[in-house]
């Protein structure tokens, strides 16, 4: 597994849905962090994806996220694993070699997409502050199963700083400023 490099990357975000989400434990710091990932890959130029389980069902993803993605950016899937569903890898940023994951809920959808893109040999980074399950223990059964399986856990700010790759740019100061304190 190598270093994460922005113009590598794809940003992935599984199902932060509304009726979902008030079950997950920690929500709100999973939605917060999930939103600076957005943020952040917005500013440096990294597709970002998102997949909806079942809108019809769990409603649409939340207005935090949803307002920052356009329609083409978003796929509705009914198979647990995005990768299990057509179409992830044939939209734009899905040809990309590595993944940066958050979202809901990790022991079924996150995990399920991950093993997903691990068999389509991505190299694929797990934002650890960024998932959530209804349950912490099934979070963390996940995350181990996860990085059993080849996939790297990573923190938010491990992701900028490797995405930014050096300080003294333009990029760096900015996203200094607004997004790392």
């Amino acid at each position: 597994m190598t270093q994460l490099r922005a113009q590598l990357s794809t940003l992935l975000i599984i199902d932060i849905q509304e009726r979902l989400f008030p079950a997950i434990h920690d929500n709100e710091s999973v939605l917060e962090h999930s939103a600076w990932l957005l943020a952040i890959a917005r500013r440096l130029g990294v597709p970002v994806l998102a997949t909806e389980q079942y809108p019809k069902g769990l409603g649409p993803t939340l207005p935090a996220l949803r307002d920052g993605l356009a329609e083409a950016e978003v796929l509705e899937k009914i198979a647990f694993s995005a990768v299990a569903d057509p179409g992830l890898l044939q939209m734009p940023g899905g040809e990309r070699r590595q993944f940066v994951v958050g979202g809901t809920e990790a022991h079924v959808c996150v995990l399920q997409t991950v093993l997903g893109l691990l068999a389509e040999d991505r190299e694929v980074f797990v934002v650890e502050e960024a998932v959530g399950s209804r349950q912490p223990r099934d979070k963390a059964l996940a995350l181990k199963r996860m990085r059993q399986a080849g996939a790297v856990i990573v923190s938010r700010e491990m992701v900028a700083f490797e995405w930014l790759e050096r300080a003294g740019t333009e990029s760096f100061r900015e996203i200094s400023r607004q997004f790392i304190r």
